[in-house]
């Protein structure tokens, strides 16, 4: 039986898919927390699995578990299968296509989708989708492998995404992104109540050094690169907010980055701790409320409500709307509704 945390040999033959060269001030560290650091979508399981089949080596040699790197040591890691390149598969999935003209079109994208290939999901994605209905997307250089893409939202994140039909489409687009002139309003359910009715997060964030998986935010500014996001309250819910985000930046979980820093995560967003109770007392029935709700809604509570940007040919300003997806929208009605009566 398949494990997904497992490595299948299925040949003698291996092909090498990573080579590391530690740093000369590398501290000693043991080597699957090393690669874990280092490879982000890679569980610690699965590379403990390679290390053990022997597929990790260091220095051109075999390894244990608790090999500990040093300073300068090479590291490859070889698996039984080659690496994928940048063909995209197509693959006959739905889109919902909110606009489409010659030049561009605008998707909404469902909760759990992936935007793009990437290891763990080679299949499945937006990418895959828009492969099979457009055969010629063009690509941004240095980006191969992901055909039409000049932004992207996470996986459990709903909502609109534009795509590039043609070459003009993409530069002008992409100079808007760089340039943060693109208009990029999220809808977020957050645990509490910010003091502040309306207010802006201009903190720096990156990845963390502890976990590569996760953004976190660094208020000195010494580190991670420079996010700002203006927010609004639109509903407050004694427990929860409903809150509008407008990024003026775009980096990766930004929002849910931010959000978290003021002391305000997102409802269900399991990598930032807003899947428990946040806000609110402990006792059951309450808290069989909130696990109600984290069922119907088993993501966090993230939508890109709107889009607004310079068609890159007509030169007009456009702005597309999104209505929030069917587990948003009952959450937030039970919300209401608990609120009203408790």
């Amino acid at each position: 039986m398949h494990n997904e945390d497992t490595f299948d040999q299925e040949s003698d033959e291996l092909f090498e898919h990573h080579r590391i060269k530690v740093d000369p001030g590398q501290k000693a560290l043991r080597i699957d927390r090393f690669i874990f650091d280092r490879l982000p979508n890679a569980s610690r399981s699965k590379i403990q699995g390679a290390i053990k089949m022997g597929f990790v080596m260091v220095n051109d040699r075999e390894i244990r578990p608790n090999y500990k790197v040093r300073p300068l040591d090479e590291i490859v890691i070889s698996l039984p299968e080659p690496p994928r390149d940048n063909e995209v598969v197509p693959e006959d999935l739905p889109l919902d296509i909110v606009f489409e003209d010659d030049h561009l079109l605008i998707v909404n994208k469902p909760a759990g989708m992936v935007v793009h290939p990437a290891f763990q999901n080679w299949s499945g994605t937006l990418v895959n989708a828009l492969a099979y209905h457009f055969t010629t997307l063009p690509e941004i250089k240095n980006n191969e492998g992901r055909p039409g893409l000049v932004h992207r939202i996470d996986k459990d994140t709903s909502g609109l995404l534009v795509i590039a039909k043609t070459e003009t489409a993409m530069a002008s687009l992409a100079r808007q992104f760089y340039d943060h002139s693109i208009e990029r309003t999220y809808w977020a359910l957050v645990w509490g109540e910010p003091g502040e009715k309306r207010g802006t997060i201009d903190v720096n964030v990156g990845r963390s050094f502890k976990d590569r998986r996760l953004t976190v935010a660094f208020p000195e500014g010494d580190f991670g690169r420079h996010a700002i996001t203006h927010y609004e309250v639109l509903k407050d819910l004694r427990y929860v907010s409903l809150v509008k985000c407008n990024l003026e930046t775009g980096r990766t979980h930004q929002i849910r980055a931010h959000m978290k820093f003021i002391g305000h995560p997102l409802f269900g967003d399991t990598t930032y701790g807003g899947d428990r109770v946040l806000k609110g007392t402990q006792f059951s029935k309450y808290k069989s409320f909130v696990d109600n709700c984290f069922k119907i809604m088993p993501r966090q509570a993230l939508h890109a409500k709107s889009l607004g940007f310079v068609h890159p040919v007509s030169g007009e300003f456009m702005q597309f709307n999104s209505e929030l997806p069917q587990d948003f929208t009952e959450v937030l009605e039970r919300w209401e509704q608990y609120v009203q009566y408790n």
